[in-house]
């Protein structure tokens, strides 16, 4: 930043309603040039585009899917091409919106960039989530459906099938990243899911890596792991489940060994952190300088598998932010984990600091 916009960003601050003609006057420049400046400063992501909006500082923002989540839970065992009895409920959802609650609940200043429809439910999930999350960078789209995600559990609470309805982020496109991008520019740490299309995510990764802003990348599906470039060049972490970094690596992972394997083969694509998941079978960490290892997490009673996943990146990015070492990140993720996998909820309402603390020094 120059000599001159850093003149001009101070004013600003002083006064956010100053006009142009004002910031002329009070710095000798013409109108002209006090235009360019506050052009560049908008692009540099210091001013969000509209009178004269400063970013606030976040620690992270989370950008990706907010949807409605639909469960429903067998009460028997499935019986194919028939009705069958179950108990169902609707929550709030969508991967990047559960981890920001899930930190937003662990104290964490947090905000969301995702897109939901001019509709009910896209009111009511902004909403909800704006008690632990600044929704600010997010956006309705006029003539869009909200997301949904449907998931159809066995009476033991484990995923059998799930459903996903989000064409509203297909109508997402590169502009979208430079018209927001003083919420990332303001942000310590961007987490970013698969849901946007493929040149948004590259978009979103090179800018930042140019940036030098951290990226954590948590992948959704296998399909949309495609959706990564090839270069991820300055990404700080990875977080896939097994079948994802296989996708992901190109390599068939059949042992423990292959699961290092993969994870050596993402971390050439330019990756600091690499964490490949296994659902009860724990996980692996991999780094280049940090250490590796295997984590295996303790026996618990599943209540619902939904937003597990999550929590676990949301608990892994909160210790590392209080700079925790891997290993220890890895076992805080698990917690947060177990607390949602006893839980109905896709994130546990009594998820906290303290909660936390108590519980990994249960299992831990």
């Amino acid at each position: 930043m120059s000599e001159k916009e850093s003149l001009i960003l101070n004013l600003i601050e002083e006064d956010p309603f100053i006009s142009q003609n004002d910031l002329a006057d009070k710095t000798g420049l013409s109108r002209s040039a006090v235009a360019g400046y506050v052009s560049s400063l908008t692009k540099q992501g210091k001013l969000l585009g509209r009178a004269y909006v400063i970013p606030k500082k976040k620690r992270v923002l989370c950008v990706g899917g907010a949807n409605i989540d639909r469960k429903f839970q067998m009460l028997e065992e499935l019986v194919n091409h028939t009705s069958n009895p179950v108990n169902s409920s609707a929550s709030c959802g969508g991967v990047a919106r559960n981890i920001a609650e899930n930190l937003g609940r662990l104290d964490v200043d947090v905000s969301l960039m995702t897109v939901v429809g001019e509709d009910h439910e896209g009111k009511w999930l902004l909403e909800k989530t704006a008690t632990f999350v600044e929704v600010d960078p997010s956006q309705k789209l006029p003539n869009q459906s909200t997301g949904t995600y449907t998931a159809v559990l066995d009476k033991d609470g484990e995923l059998q099938v799930a459903f996903a309805s989000m064409s509203i982020y297909d109508s997402i496109n590169p502009d979208f990243v430079d018209e927001k991008w003083g919420y990332f520019a303001s942000a310590e740490l961007v987490m970013i899911d698969t849901n946007f299309p493929a040149d948004v995510l590259e978009k979103i990764i090179t800018r930042c890596e140019i940036e030098n802003i951290p990226v954590c990348i948590t992948t959704v599906s296998t399909p949309k792991v495609k959706r990564l470039p090839v270069s991820l060049k300055g990404v700080k972490w990875l977080i896939a489940n097994q079948d994802e970094a296989e996708a992901l690596a190109g390599y068939k992972i059949s042992s423990e060994a292959d699961l290092f394997k993969a994870a050596e083969i993402i971390m050439e694509k330019g990756v600091e952190k690499v964490i490949i998941t296994r659902g009860d079978k724990g996980l692996i960490y991999y780094t280049k300088d940090l250490g590796s290892g295997v984590l295996i997490p303790p026996k618990v009673e599943v209540v619902d598998v939904t937003g597990a996943g999550d929590s676990l990146v949301a608990g892994i990015m909160y210790a590392s932010l209080k700079g925790v070492n891997i290993e220890n990140a890895c076992k805080v993720g698990m917690t947060c984990s177990i607390l949602t996998l006893q839980s109905k909820e896709t994130v546990n309402s009594n998820l906290s600091p303290s909660k936390i603390e108590e519980t990994n020094s249960q299992y831990f």
